[in-house]
């Protein structure tokens, strides 16, 4: 699955990198409310619905990245119920979550932040977009 076309396609189609934005014009439901057990976000796909949940309390900027991971669910892995996968069996969704992250950070850093940046360290980038160095690193992939 390619990531990054799947990403470039949406910001094509929706005119935007926002993914507040975004969600404006896509088929779905985006619910906030105050998750436990340190779940930032889920996404759920039930009767034909799409459903986003986010933690109310994160600031912005980290809704913004957990709604674009969630985005990322949403648009590579609509009807693959990770939740009960991951609770329930023992299936391992950690393939999931790493294209949902790259599709995060795909959206969420132009290519333009990269160039202009280029010499700069990955902790340096981190620390200019607010992202981890993990999420750096799968970003320069």
């Amino acid at each position: 699955m390619n990531v990054r076309a799947r990403v470039k396609a949406l910001i094509k189609k929706y005119r935007t990198r926002d993914p507040f934005e975004m969600m404006q014009g896509m088929n779905a439901i985006l619910v906030y409310y105050p998750l436990d057990d340190g779940v930032r976000g889920f996404y759920q796909y039930y009767k034909r619905n799409n459903i986003i949940y986010i933690d109310e309390r994160l600031s912005r900027h980290e809704q913004a990245f957990v709604l674009a991971h969630e985005i990322g669910h949403m648009t590579m892995h609509r009807t693959a119920n990770a939740i009960f996968m991951d609770t329930r069996t023992q299936f391992n969704t950690r393939k999931y979550e790493m294209q949902a992250d790259k599709f995060a950070v795909e959206l969420l850093i132009p290519n333009e932040i990269i160039l202009e940046n280029w010499q700069l360290t990955e902790s340096q980038l981190s620390r200019l977009t607010g992202y981890s160095e993990e999420l750096i690193r799968l970003r320069l992939q």
